[in-house]
């Protein structure tokens, strides 16, 4: 292993802060439920806590939830549901029992600053949460790849955490799928931080030699800048893998099998060459318009 990649990852972890993550997870929430009858309560109630929790985690639950009229209801919530055919004021948000899903969908599209939060607490919006953390993680580590082949093209990238100067590739990759790992451990309910994933970040130190060499091999023997799409295909989908993995061992105990992620390794691959074609254009398209004003 090269010591200089090493210390270049250790440099560009040291920008990670797990704390801010773990605080975003924990915070209290309050939820404030309206509907006309019991039954309706009483479905909502059981979309957010179901009966697969156990009995200690739906006491915790119970805190964060009121019904209309309870005496000691917040008079400000951080989320207000209201039953069917009830009239929906301005910021609340309708359950539907014959579409519960479009519920978590337009509650996680209007308050992503809460998603880690209901994530951790609520099971029914873990996937939703895991899933997006994982696709948007696997494009930044596509569009990093991408433009730093080609900065010309974005010369304004940022990730969500500051890169050290002349930080490689490998580093920064790196570091954005321990962040993953952070997120993903908030959302699931699991402990965050260095120490309390030791394992899953030597592990992803360890993985990020490999991507780099099959990176840097797809990428020799494409001529003329031909392997920039592929190579960053491969960010992606080295990315999209581990983070399927690593959402199994939170929810599982256990990641994916050797099997299952080559089989997840060449779909996703397919799928990130799509994504980094797409960032590709988007990219010239905003460089010409640049150019043209």
């Amino acid at each position: 292993m090269s010591t200089n990649i090493l210390r270049q990852i250790r440099q560009a972890v040291e920008q990670l802060n797990p704390a801010e993550i773990r605080n975003s997870s924990e915070r209290p929430l309050t939820i404030r439920l309206a509907a006309d009858n019991d039954d309706d309560y009483a479905a909502i109630e059981a979309l957010l806590i179901p009966r697969t929790v156990s009995r200690r985690k739906r006491y915790e639950l119970a805190a964060y939830v009121f019904r209309a009229g309870d005496h000691e209801i917040p008079e400000q919530g951080d989320l207000d549901i209201v039953g069917p055919d009830m009239e929906t004021p301005g910021g609340a948000f309708q359950f539907d029992p014959q579409k519960p899903s479009r519920l978590i969908d337009e509650v996680l599209a209007s308050k992503q600053d809460l998603g880690l939060a209901l994530a951790r607490c609520f099971p029914v919006f873990r996937r939703p949460v895991t899933d997006k953390v994982i696709q948007n993680i696997s494009r930044e580590n596509a569009l990093f790849s991408l433009m730093t082949a080609m900065p010309n093209l974005a010369p304004g990238l940022q990730l969500p955490w500051s890169i050290p100067e002349a930080a490689s590739d490998t580093a920064v990759l790196t570091t954005n799928q321990i962040r993953m790992a952070f997120l993903l451990a908030a959302a699931s309910d699991r402990p965050i931080g260095y120490l309390e994933q030791k394992a899953e970040v030597a592990s992803l130190i360890a993985g990020a030699f490999g991507w780099r060499a099959l990176a840097r091999e797809l990428a020799s023997k494409i001529p003329l800048g031909g392997g920039i799409i592929p190579k960053a295909g491969i960010a992606f989908a080295g990315t999209y893998v581990t983070g399927l993995s690593l959402e199994r061992l939170y929810r599982l105990g256990y990641g994916l099998s050797r099997t299952e992620r080559k089989l997840a390794y060449g779909e996703a691959l397919t799928q990130g060459k799509k994504v980094a074609a797409a960032l590709l254009e988007s990219a010239r398209n905003r460089a010409a318009a640049s150019r043209r004003r």
